[in-house]
């Protein structure tokens, strides 16, 4: 029984491997054939800063522009706008 799952489970992880693979290349071809489209998005921005007793004080940066792919994955160090737009407070942390 334990051999018959294990050669179930190889199967499905070559799966899931090989569909990624396949979506983000067909994803690549798309976005270059479009013109490497990006836009921009708002985001806003926001500081962590510890203080003593293990509090935090948040400090709010300011919103800015952020550039972003349009395509599912990343694409040329720009995060998909998708996800951006989603997400749009960005933390750090000090």
């Amino acid at each position: 029984m334990f051999r018959w799952l294990g050669g179930w489970l190889v199967r499905m992880f070559l799966f899931l491997a090989a569909a990624t693979l396949a979506a983000y290349g067909c994803d690549t071809v798309v976005y270059l054939m479009r013109g490497s489209p990006s836009e921009t998005v708002t985001v806003n921005r926001f500081m962590g800063v510890p203080l003593k007793g293990q509090k935090e004080e948040y400090d709010y940066l300011g919103s800015s522009q952020v550039p972003c792919a349009v395509a599912l994955f990343p694409h040329k160090g720009q995060d998909p706008c998708w996800h951006l737009r989603r997400n749009s407070n960005q933390w750090e942390n000090l």
